[in-house]
């Protein structure tokens, strides 16, 4: 067992954000290739977050938030406020740009901003699949209640319940919330698993751990979570990438040679504009 800590930098406004996958000795969790933790923050009347336009290629976004919200939209036209509990998950394929931006409304009022944004990568099958989006409501997920934990399953399969979100991949993605004094068990059927603690502390394998760790599970061994408080805990994983992927600014593939094609057709607005977010867009970066 390990203890995963991310390496946090300021945005603005006082917003930080956590980079915790991919890290030296640590590229992936079963096909997770990327997790950013961000907040929480507060976030004062008229501020908020813009992250321009931006492209993908070969795998999928999640993005799952515990307070705030943000506006979803993208080259496909899909416009979509995403809420605490609910799942916006967004297929690259073999193409797609999209923006994140705090709406109108709540930017005005001042809110409060704490979630995840990580990538899967895509089946090597599945890199050049169409781009596609899809959005599934908290009251929509399944939940599991036993002995102090509410288990609501975001992706993929756990605890004898499977989620609405389709995914391509053998995936686990739960959100756990216990009890102080009570145990989660996570799922023991997947290859690698992790427990990203997003509220309270915990213990497991003898060790505490608090708000923003990563436990990455050995192989094999049992991972069984304590909560010392009242406790929120993301469980994930699943099977591990079929191959090596490269990954490049936003850009994740089984092939060097489909990285440096995608710069080309970011450079070219290949993917096409965003309806109603046309004007700016972040450049590719230089190196």
């Amino acid at each position: 067992m390990r203890d995963l800590q991310g390496k946090a930098r300021e945005l603005g406004d006082g917003f930080k954000v956590a980079r915790v996958l991919p890290q030296i000795g640590q590229r992936t969790v079963g096909p997770f290739v990327f997790f950013d933790y961000f907040g929480p923050v507060e976030f004062a009347p008229g501020n908020g977050i813009d992250v321009r336009p931006h492209p993908h290629i070969g795998l999928a976004t999640i993005t799952y938030l515990f307070d705030g919200s943000q506006v979803h939209r993208d080259t496909l036209g899909s416009v979509q406020e995403i809420v605490p509990g609910d799942v916006n998950w967004m297929t690259a394929g073999r193409g797609i740009a999209h923006s994140e931006r705090t709406g109108a409304d709540v930017r005005a009022r001042g809110h409060r901003m704490h979630g995840i944004q990580s990538w899967v990568g895509l089946p090597a099958a599945n890199e050049e699949d169409a781009p596609s989006f899809q959005h599934v409501a908290k009251g929509d997920l399944p939940v599991r209640e036993h002995e102090g934990a509410v288990l609501r399953v975001v992706a993929g399969k756990a605890y004898g319940h499977t989620s609405p979100v389709k995914v391509p991949m053998d995936i686990f993605y739960v959100d756990a919330k216990i009890k102080a004094g009570a145990m989660v068990a996570l799922p023991d059927e997947y290859a690698e698993r992790g427990a990203m603690v997003v509220g309270g502390t915990v213990t497991s394998g003898g060790a505490e751990h608090g708000d923003g760790a990563m436990i990455i599970y050995d192989k094999g061994e049992r991972g069984v979570i304590a909560a010392k408080s009242d406790a929120r805990v993301m469980l994930l994983g699943g099977a591990p990438l079929d191959g090596q992927r490269h990954v490049w600014w936003n850009f994740v593939s089984s092939r060097k040679e489909r990285i440096e094609q995608a710069k080309d057709e970011w450079k070219e607005f290949a993917y096409g504009k965003i309806p109603g977010d046309d004007v700016e867009f972040i450049p590719l970066p230089e190196h």
